[in-house]
């Protein structure tokens, strides 16, 4: 059983959430261009073992979205959200949302206990093209201007590598018009990962948490994905990482059981 609630954000932002479950506390951070039924299987199933906070980040669903936008706001939210849980929280995130979660770990302290990523996209070499230098920059324009579909072509070309051919057979499904009202998102996240795809190391002075940080990798990912997990290892202290068998980037989303299993048995060891 879950309810839905909103607390106030320490700028006055509205903040939608659920709490669902019992047990230790968990809060499960979305990614780009989603709200928080975009992880729902997946909180679903952590909240057979956890009490599971799952949320509308700012800028989506019911949460509130005041401007000018700035990732530090989120932190704020993150925070608030675990004081409702009681003051400490492990956080779970996918793909871009590893980033947030990783700066609300540096930022909180000892009230972050433990990171669960799956699959944080870290561009740490030419294993793969970089973002683009001004990428949220033409997000921001290509929203300004209306141009919502653009802009979620644009991250599928260039930030997931999507051929543009495929993109078009893409735009028929249901999702398209879903991802193209949530289209500003992809500046938001482009904020938040400026400096770690950029093809070069790992800024070395971004993160200290000392909290146990688990990321997990696809075996079917392309490598530079296990290339970016490495190179996180390298700066914390306290990083452990797992292949997940037989999965890709998508089963943070398609294969919500098989990453519910591994975080589990991360966050109860």
């Amino acid at each position: 059983m879950s309810t839905n609630a909103t607390l106030t954000s320490a700028d006055g932002t509205t903040i939608a959430y659920e709490t669902s479950g019992s047990g230790p506390a968990v809060i499960l951070i979305s990614t780009v261009a989603e709200d928080r039924t975009g992880v729902a299987g997946l909180a679903e199933l952590l909240a057979e073992h956890f009490t599971v906070i799952s949320y509308d980040r700012r800028g989506r669903g019911a949460s509130g979205d005041p401007q000018p936008y700035d990732p530090a706001r989120e932190i704020e939210d993150i925070g608030a959200l675990i004081e409702t849980l009681g003051g400490a929280a492990a956080l779970l995130s996918g793909s871009a949302g590893c980033a947030l979660a990783l700066d609300a770990a540096d930022a909180l302290g000892e009230a972050v206990t433990a990171l669960y990523l799956y699959e944080p996209p870290f561009i740490v070499s030419d294993a793969r093209p970089p973002m683009p230098p001004d990428y949220v920059e033409h997000q921001e324009q290509l929203v300004a201007e209306g141009r919502r579909g653009d802009a979620v072509e644009y991250f599928m070309t260039q930030a997931l590598g999507i051929p543009a051919e495929w993109v078009e057979g893409m735009k028929q499904d249901p999702s398209w018009e879903q991802m193209s009202a949530l289209a500003h998102t992809y500046a938001y996240d482009g904020r938040i990962m400026r400096g770690l795809q950029d093809g070069t190391a790992l800024p070395r002075d971004r993160w200290s948490t000392r909290a146990p940080v688990h990321v997990v990798v696809g075996e079917n990912s392309e490598p530079f994905v296990l290339e970016g997990a490495n190179a996180l290892a390298e700066i914390l202290p306290r990083v452990t990482i797992e292949v997940l068998p037989g999965q890709d980037h998508s089963a943070f989303w398609l294969a919500p059981g098989d990453v519910a299993d591994s975080a589990r048995a991360f966050l109860t060891s």
